[in-house]
């Protein structure tokens, strides 16, 4: 890919840059104001609480003397404690002199209060995602167990399903549970209509409905084949080289099946009508039980003929679906980064700023829903990166922390610069690196 075309148009590099920057502003606030508050309540005084770098756009003092500001570059930012001589809270300013001003610096503050103050920026980015995973839970609804329909999706086939049926049967195979109905997709025939055994209003019928799970796109992935194309949510893909698709089951074959070569798609969208896109599949590195598995795929995700009735799930059901999902994508996150560096999945999957601009601004193409989703989720992986022993991260501090409980002593000031300048070697080859995967010198 040649960098230009990663710029289709001014505008859209504005809309790219703008949900760039707000997701980034709201991870870095999220972050920040973790060490921020944390270390408020652990008696170390924040001098500066700044939302990006550079020049001072914006700003106030609050009574307890901390200054907020808005900076000139709005890509991350940082809070100043005192005691530290830059940004970064790796050098210390000149101690001082009296003990009760030398404890509410950070370099004077007892081991476990900036210990504390340190870890809390990435607990934060944890907290803020599951909190948010929690939230969309809520607002979605959990799915009934019985196998009721809550709402039909456009389809470009009649049908005669409703919402509140109560799905009975599909082919003569009997469904009791939504358990029972996804386990049933893959047995049923591969047609655009099925007849379904429904309880309505009390009484048992028969009714024309469509697959369960129909070629019919839910979500597409940035930067896959299908987002290039324009393929968008809620698409229906009729065929595919001039067969027919009826299932997604079969959309997933013919990708499988194509050996990379360019397929020929009729699409179908609601308020449109028919046309035609040509996209060649990619090889991709897909999250397995077993670890990772190369398959061929266009990036899309499908999607059931109708959306399942829900009900509102606890606080608690709702906060344990968010832990679990922040969970889901650490132990993600660190399967990839292992299985990159055995060499068992190509280094390609790292991204850097540009895949992270463009995926926030497909994620808010989709919807708000969608982009604080992408939020959360990077969120958390920011919080784990964050964690990774390299001097000039919160994880690297938290390693130099330790020493110091363990030594009595901290590392000597030249052992601290060196580790200093081999951090930023480390992150700047990484970002360059990852750079280069984005605009595809490398990959």
């Amino acid at each position: 890919m040649e960098l230009l075309g990663l710029i289709p148009s001014f505008g859209g590099l504005l809309w790219t840059l703008a949900a760039f920057v707000l997701a980034l502003s709201i991870i870095v606030g999220v972050h920040e104001y973790g060490h921020y508050i944390v270390g408020r309540w652990s008696g170390i005084h924040a001098e500066v609480f700044s939302i990006g770098f550079g020049p001072k756009i914006a700003g106030w003092t609050d009574r307890r003397g901390t200054h907020w500001q808005i900076a000139a570059l709005p890509f991350g930012g940082y809070v100043r404690f005192a005691g530290d001589a830059d940004a970064a809270s790796v050098t210390a300013a000149p101690a001082a002199t009296d003990a009760a001003a030398r404890r509410r610096t950070l370099t004077g503050a007892p081991l476990w209060a900036r210990a504390a103050t340190i870890a809390a920026g990435p607990v934060f980015n944890f907290f803020f995602a599951a909190l948010v995973f929690a939230t969309l839970l809520l607002v979605r609804g959990v799915p009934l167990e019985a196998p009721v329909v809550g709402e039909t999706k456009p389809l470009p086939v009649a049908h005669e399903l409703v919402a509140g049926d109560l799905i009975r049967a599909i082919e003569g195979q009997p469904v009791e549970t939504r358990a029972d109905l996804a386990a049933l997709t893959e047995t049923l025939p591969e047609r655009d209509l099925l007849r379904y055994a429904v309880e309505r209003a009390g009484a048992l019928r028969e009714v024309a409905g469509p697959h369960p799970l129909p070629p019919l796109v839910d979500a597409v992935a940035p930067d896959s084949a299908a987002g290039d194309v324009g393929l968008m949510a809620g698409d229906v893909v009729l065929a595919i080289d001039g067969a027919p698709v009826a299932t997604f089951a079969a959309l997933r074959r013919a990708v499988e099946n194509s050996e990379g070569r360019p397929l020929a798609l009729r699409v179908w969208r609601a308020g449109t009508g028919e046309f035609d896109l040509v996209l060649v599949p990619r090889v991709t590195d897909v999250p397995t039980e077993a670890g990772f598995e190369s398959r061929l795929m266009i990036g899309v995700v499908g999607a059931g003929a109708f959306a399942p009735q829900t009900a509102t799930p606890g606080p608690f059901e709702a906060l344990s679906h968010g832990v679990a999902q922040t969970a889901d994508v650490i132990t993600t996150s660190l399967s990839g980064l292992w299985h990159m560096i055995a060499g068992r999945i190509s280094t390609c999957n790292l991204g850097g700023p540009v895949r992270i601009a463009e995926t926030s601004a497909a994620a808010a193409e989709q919807g708000l829903a969608s982009f604080v989703w992408f939020v959360a989720m990077l969120s958390a992986a920011i919080g784990l990166m964050n964690l990774f022993p390299v001097p000039v991260l919160d994880g690297g501090h938290l390693v130099l922390i330790g020493w110091e409980a363990a030594t009595g002593r901290a590392p000597p000031e030249k052992v601290l610069r060196g580790l200093l300048v081999t951090g930023l070697a480390l992150l700047l080859s990484l970002m360059v690196f990852a750079t280069a995967n984005d605009v595809g010198i490398l990959c």
